[in-house]
């Protein structure tokens, strides 16, 4: 379920419009989306091993630290409650105010308000055990996956109109090469980590780690395989390259306008359910940078009754708001792109130095295919990184500045904690 819920957000009910108008085909799209998800599941079952070996709190900062130092794990950590963990939190809960508002038929005027209710909502929920948010995250993930099933099964069996399998759209983009075309598919992929965030607190985490992130990313990729097909049988490529919002063209097209607030208010419940994994995790990180000393130390504080960080969620959640009722949540997001990749490659890269060091206790799991699988994912990662830098240079550069002002700053928190 953290798996599961952590990818799938927002992403797949827009991003496939998108890689729509940089496909020529019904075929390549597809090709792209399989593509997209077995190289991100190259990624999760390397993550699987780094969890295996290392079940603590923190995921890939410390993976970062103990292979790399103390300078790359704190500016992964930097980044992520600068802009990453707490940004897309605001900016995915500003989709689910908007598709609140929608299926509720309230004024969209009230978007903000429902985005900041729903951060605090699970701040709260959260700061009463792992138990609590895992239990909200069961339950809004198959509430998602049956919203889901309802979108496929409309797309699949309702819709009358044509397959989508005879048409080549004239909406292709020609300056995007097939690289650019998988960019929206990878960021919808995303999100897979954040369970490596809770290793220590799953039960028998070298079996249940693996278990969960194969099946887990298995189980998005055949959902999104699902969803897209839904949309060209419904939409056909063109029609799909043409759509702003394909889910809701997909469901009003059988049931009109009450089909479109039905997927509306399965958009909002999938996106609260992101903010609630977001949320758990970005907390946990944080509790084992602030045991470091590599943030305030009074943020690895774990309450005595109720086992949580609390410190460590009210800060992520106090910024989130802040990002989200200042308006540059989304511009913020475009800059981070780099951060969330690089930091994915680094601690996927830090399993190659655990192997050949020895660090971390010992797993009967090992990743299938080592070292082809980690090596396919770095080298994928690098690419994509290099493609945004050539195509988005303004965005892209501003993301390795917040980066790189996390250096000054390191050196400054390392002396006065030092001293």
């Amino acid at each position: 379920m953290m798996v599961v819920g952590g990818v799938i957000g927002g992403g797949i009910f827009v991003n496939p419009a998108l890689v729509a108008q940089r496909t020529g085909s019904s075929s390549e799209l597809l090709l792209l989306w399989t593509i997209g998800g077995l190289l991100t599941l190259a990624g999760a079952l390397s993550f699987a091993e780094l969890g295996a070996r290392q079940p603590q709190a923190g995921g890939s900062y410390v993976y970062l630290r103990e292979a790399f130092g103390s300078l790359p794990a704190f500016l992964f950590g930097w980044t992520m409650l600068l802009v990453n963990f707490s940004g897309s939190i605001a900016a995915v809960s500003m989709i689910f105010g908007r598709y609140t508002a929608s299926a509720l038929g309230w004024p969209e005027s009230w978007a903000g308000a429902l985005g900041v209710a729903a951060i605090v909502l699970l701040g709260g929920i959260n700061a009463y055990g792992i138990r609590a948010g895992a239990w909200v995250q069961n339950l809004f993930t198959v509430l998602k996956l049956l919203a889901v099933a309802l979108l496929v099964a409309v797309g699949l069996i309702a819709s009358g109109m044509p397959s989508a399998f005879h048409a080549t759209s004239t909406v292709t983009m020609p300056d995007w090469t097939f690289a650019g075309a998988l960019l929206p598919v990878l960021f919808s992929y995303g999100g897979f980590a954040y369970l490596n965030t809770l290793a220590g607190e799953v039960r028998k985490p070298a079996r249940n780690l693996p278990r969960a992130l194969g099946l887990g990313m298995l189980g998005v990729l055949i959902v999104y395989l699902l969803v897209n097909l839904a949309y060209l049988k419904a939409l056909g490529h063109a029609g799909l390259a043409a759509s702003a919002t394909p889910a809701a063209d997909v469901m009003a097209s059988v049931f009109g306008s009450t089909g479109a607030r039905l997927i509306a208010a399965g958009i909002a419940i999938s996106t609260f359910g992101y903010c609630n994994i977001a949320l758990i995790g970005s907390a946990r990180v944080f509790q084992a940078m602030g045991a470091d000393g590599a943030f305030f130390r009074s943020v690895a504080h774990i309450d005595p009754d109720w086992h949580v960080p609390r410190r460590a969620l009210a800060i992520v959640a106090a910024w989130a708001v802040i990002l989200s009722l200042s308006g540059t949540y989304g511009q913020l997001l475009d800059y981070s792109t780099i951060g969330d990749w690089l930091g994915y490659a680094a601690a996927v890269a830090a399993l190659l130095r655990y192997r050949r060091l020895g660090l971390g206790r010992d797993s009967a799991y090992r990743t299938p295919l080592y070292p082809f699988t980690p090596l396919v994912f770095i080298a994928m990662v690098v690419a994509v990184i290099v493609l945004l830098l050539v195509t988005r240079p303004w965005q892209s550069g501003l993301g390795l500045l917040i980066i790189a002002a996390g250096i000054p700053v390191h050196a400054v928190w390392k002396r006065r904690f030092s001293s």
